[in-house]
């Protein structure tokens, strides 16, 4: 097999896919050879265009509901499933066809991804598919684009840079690999979504980006996506003379972004109809949100558009006239969206919580505050001594100081937004006493993630920048305390860490010099967790008790290892180690006192995979 011609970048977004490249051979130092590529999609019955970006919407019609040929592709005469542009018109009408958000219930523990669950309220009639299928068709639609663009480079034999949000834990990083390597995705990264926005910058830097930094930079990385918020901090370093960067923080997975602001826009104009006597269902409602997305990108990006008209169709008679007639106006996205979801608020500001119903309707756990700029607050609070050693910052800070913000992801294209957000972050550093941050602009925020995740590949192969990270997390397996069973009473459980802050991806760490009892032969349960505040706890550091927020627990793994000579339930003593993949997932192996047999377990959502 011939080496790699290109490094492909591929951005599987929540509302948008985009595929990048860089030309390895006609690349060298800082000058990139780089391009992104059209991706042809249906966008109407017997249309086909090529796009920069790839919606990521799959729609499931009815068997009867197009004629054959409709939806050809270049590559595919008779797709079975609709995907792109076609798609996301299709569903705007019949919703209840119409997954969306497959990225957002990949990463959800608390369904099954594998079940096929999508679309989520669909009636029975309506075939459904797992969130993992969803993103498997958006892969492949990608991977059939570039070989029918590129007959002579075959897409599996090229090195491939999937992005993932800077939060995925290891289980939703280890799903999104396995959807990718299922249709041919063969030489596999994976890189954090905020990174490859920076590499994105570096890039159409030109060679630039070291006139624009300097030592002692924290640059603050605000992706706000159609389906999620993530934050990151980067630092600029020296070292032997020369700028380094080093990502130094990730915030949490926040399932808020677009998405939210489509539907708080849909129960605004749906106020309004209801005051003029007209009455929406459910399904309707879902019509209305498609339609206000729409709207909303067009009212932010186009001064000039003072209001888009909005139709909601009917599905009876009982609506007189059939379908209604409304319009969003811009007035009306300022208030919902400026003040709604990035609102005025000092920086001792937090999300709030709410009593929640005990029982709930199946769906993705969103954040219960709307608010961005709180979150953010909260973020930059927690990381007040983010930079740790690389050098020093104000120690009488309230927060973290970022000095310089790069924006990403398609909500932030509006200028109205990006504004607001700035001016914000600006009130908080002037009040607390630190200078006012610059941005940094110029990206193109569609496909800066896919244009920075094949710069990366192309920086792998020793071309260019690298930003320094390993594990954005400290990661933990629980402990069972022993003592003598107490009616009613739970052994205490305690935190031991295997894989410290930092650590990087491929590196096998030495296991500690503790020793565990580990349970063989009968079901048990692995307990992970997770801190993104805990940067000093080395490997074998074993906490007792954690203070509020400090540690998050992931989802936990059912197994029953096999007994290799021991008797069923009988207790091993082994020591741990863990290691991180290339893929950025965890490994947990148990080395045994003695004997040869090693017990691993995979921080992942598969079917229990001890051996």
């Amino acid at each position: 097999m011939r080496g790699p011609k290109y490094a492909i970048g591929v951005d599987l977004g929540t509302t948008h896919c985009a595929l990048s490249y860089v030309d390895l051979g006609l690349s060298e130092g800082e000058e990139v050879a780089q391009r992104v590529l059209p991706i042809p999609q249906a966008i109407a019955p017997g249309e086909v265009e090529a796009r920069s970006l790839l919606p990521s919407f799959l729609y499931l019609p009815h068997p009867s509901e197009l004629e054959p040929g409709a939806a050809a592709l270049p590559w595919n005469p008779t797709p079975a499933h609709l995907v792109g542009e076609i798609a996301r018109r299709l569903g705007a009408k019949t919703p209840i066809r119409l997954v969306s958000s497959a990225k957002s219930w990949l990463c959800h523990s608390g369904v099954d991804r594998r079940g096929k669950i999508l679309p989520v309220d669909a009636p029975q009639e309506v075939r459904r598919i797992s969130p993992l299928e969803a993103s498997t068709q958006y892969l492949a639609h990608l991977r059939d684009a570039w070989n029918h663009a590129h007959p002579e480079a075959p897409f599996e034999q090229q090195d491939i840079v999937l992005t993932v949000p800077a939060s995925f834990d290891p289980a939703a990083r280890e799903l999104t690999a396995e959807a990718a390597q299922a249709v041919g995705y063969a030489r596999l990264t994976l890189l954090e979504e905020p990174q490859a926005a920076l590499y994105a910058w570096i890039e159409q830097s030109g060679g630039q980006w070291r006139d624009r930094v300097e030592v002692g930079d924290v640059i603050l990385v605000v992706d706000v996506g159609g389906g999620t918020t993530d934050f990151s901090l980067i630092a600029v370093h020296e070292k032997d003379g020369a700028l380094q960067l080093e990502r130094i923080a990730v915030g949490e997975h926040i399932l808020l972004g677009g998405d939210n602001m489509d539907l708080a826009l849909a129960y605004t104009v749906k106020a309004k109809l209801e005051a003029a006597g007209k009455t929406l269902d459910d399904w309707q409602l879902r019509a209305l949100t498609h339609g206000c997305r729409h709207a909303k990108e067009t009212l932010l990006s186009q001064a000039e558009v003072a209001a888009v008209p909005l139709v909601v169709p009917s599905r009876g008679s009982r609506l007189i006239g059939g379908s209604l007639r409304t319009e969003l106006t811009r007035d009306e996205v300022s208030r919902v969206v400026l003040d709604g979801f990035f609102p005025e608020v000092p920086h001792d500001a937090r999300p709030q919580l709410r009593a929640r119903t005990a029982l709930t309707q199946l769906g993705l756990p969103y954040a219960q505050d709307a608010g961005v700029t709180r979150h953010l607050a909260a973020f930059l609070s927690r990381q007040v001594g983010a930079t740790g050693e690389l050098f020093e910052t104000r120690a009488d800070a309230s927060f973290l100081h970022p000095t310089a913000i790069l924006f990403n992801g398609g909500v932030l294209k509006a200028d109205a937004i990006a504004e607001r957000l700035i001016g914000v972050v600006q009130s908080w550093l002037a009040a607390d006493g630190g200078r006012p941050a610059r941005v940094l602009d110029g990206a193109d925020l569609d496909c800066a993630v896919a244009r920075g995740a094949a710069y990366y590949g192309y920086a792998r192969d020793g071309g260019g920048v690298r930003i320094r990270g390993g594990l954005a997390q400290a990661f933990y397996v629980g402990v069972e305390s022993a003592m003598p069973a107490v009616p009613g009473i739970e052994p205490p459980l305690h935190a031991l860490c295997v894989a410290p802050f930092g650590l990087e991806e491929g590196s096998a760490p030495q296991a500690p010099a503790r020793e565990l009892g580990l349970v063989v032969g009968e079901p048990v349960r692995f307990r992970f967790f997770a801190s993104s505040v805990r940067r000093d706890d080395a490997i074998g550091t074993l906490l007792e008790r954690w203070g509020e927020g400090e540690l998050v627990e992931l989802g936990q793994i059912e197994a029953t290892l096999p007994e290799e000579g021991a008797r069923p339930g009988e207790v091993v003593p082994v020591r741990l180690r863990a290691r991180v993949s290339e893929l950025g997932t965890l490994v947990l192996e148990a080395i045994p006192r003695s004997g040869e047999h090693v017990w691993k377990v995979e921080l992942d959502v598969r079917e229990p995979q001890a051996t």
